[in-house]
């Protein structure tokens, strides 16, 4: 209980912290971050990217592994749909923000207006709207359906009155019945179903931010498989960083075994060779394409000012991840938290070059700018860092991190015993 509540303290005390960058970016404006021309996407757009990446490995989990029937998704994928949910709220507010002048965001959607004025359709700003709100829907329906059976067990269990109605109401009249629990299995895998193609097009229609644009490093055909792959991969680094905590102070050996721990190192292990994949072809295409612009880009990347971060990138994401070859690593929980800790900081280095280096220096040499964050843009990402763990602490407080209907289904599946 203390470490819980010194933990939440510590997340509210950054969430504090990203009111307060919030409330002074509304009355100035964006010139207190780091942003200016050429470089008019910076932290923003980068942990924009990185959060919604790191969305991806719960919708993953719980909609790709419950459509094959893994049965090893079942103690990990409550709290990943939650992660899911949390990083897509942190997403959501960099673009908003970014805008200069976020009480106009309606003007992103197609409201009827009696000036018939529409959204720009082939601006990728609107196109990032339909996907994440999109994204972020069918993921919350998903993750609250997986709850229904579990708040009707608080209900019953709930010893104060308050607590069983609130909890009744989210349990929206569960009695367990067949026929409850026959449109609860329909109602999964629809939106399973649903959010599978999700798991692909979100991260892709980010992709085509940078890829339907000019700038060298940018417009090139690669990003979007390329993007889904490093947000599946930084979302089960995630993954693995939240639940070797969880499992170690909540006493969940007996539930998050060392195979899920094994075969998410192993399911990170395989999107690291397709990002590595990424990053080779990337530097192939930019000399056999003989475009001199493209060329000039990856030359800037290794030899430039930012020459450190593109190789701590590698480090992080390609060299260090190989670790996981090795059996003996992967059963190792203290080496996959570093691994996995590790991985999500390559991660973002990977959007802070793909942003910022690719800006710096565009087509004329005479617009040549270097791109320093303030301290108000490392005060944005840390506050919201500060809102996602306050949002994944109250959730362990107040709601079963774990599937107790499905963890009961698993044991009787495999239990011998219980089958006859």
């Amino acid at each position: 209980m203390k470490g819980w509540v010194a933990g939440l303290l510590i997340a509210f005390s950054l969430l504090m912290l990203l009111n307060l960058v919030v409330v002074t970016l509304l009355v100035k404006g964006v010139g207190i971050w780091g942003i200016n021309i050429p470089v008019g996407w910076g932290f923003a757009i980068v942990n924009f990217v990185w959060w919604i990446g790191i969305g991806h490995a719960g919708t993953l989990i719980s909609a790709i592994l419950l459509l094959l029937r893994q049965q090893w998704r079942t103690s990990i994928n409550r709290f990943a749909e939650a992660m899911t949910l949390f990083a897509v709220a942190c997403a959501g507010m960099f673009p908003l923000l970014h805008m200069g002048r976020p009480w106009l965001f309606f003007w992103l959607t197609p409201y009827p207006n009696s000036m018939y004025l529409w959204p720009q359709f082939r601006s990728p700003l609107v196109w990032d709207v339909f996907a994440v709100s999109t994204y972020l829907t069918v993921s919350l329906l998903f993750w609250y359906v997986g709850l229904i059976p579990d708040l009707a067990t608080l209900r019953d269990k709930a010893v104060h009155p308050i607590l069983q109605k609130t909890y009744g109401a989210l349990a929206l009249g569960w009695r367990g019945s067949a026929i409850h629990w026959t449109r609860y299995e329909t109602a999964s895998l629809l939106l399973a179903g649903l959010a599978t193609p999700l798991v692909v097009s979100v991260h892709t229609v980010v992709s085509f931010d940078f890829s339907v644009g000019q700038v060298a490093g940018w417009h090139t055909t690669i990003f979007p498989p390329y993007f889904v792959a490093g947000a599946i991969y930084s979302g089960f680094a995630m993954v693995l960083t939240l639940a070797i905590p969880i499992r170690k102070y909540y006493g969940l050996e007996g539930y998050i075994t060392m195979r899920h721990l094994n075969n998410m190192a192993k399911v990170m292990l395989a999107t690291g060779l397709i990002v590595a994949y990424g990053y080779v072809f990337e530097f192939f295409m930019a000399f056999y394409s003989g475009n001199q612009y493209d060329r000039f880009a990856i030359i800037n990347r290794l030899h430039g000012p930012y020459a450190p971060f593109y190789y701590a990138l590698w480090v992080c994401n390609i060299f260090i991840p190989q670790l996981l070859w090795s059996k003996k690593i992967r059963e190792n929980t203290f080496i996959l938290f570093i691994i996995s800790i590790i991985v999500n900081l390559g991660m973002w280095l990977e959007r802070f070059v793909i942003v910022v280096i690719s800006l710096h220096r565009d087509f004329l040499p005479s617009s040549w700018r270097m791109y320093y964050p303030t301290r108000w843009d490392w005060a944005t990402y840390l506050g919201t860092l500060g809102l996602f763990f306050t949002l994944l602490y109250l959730f362990l407080r107040v709601l079963p991190a774990i599937s107790m209907s499905e963890m009961r289904v698993l044991v009787v599946e495999t239990d011998p015993k219980r089958k006859h």
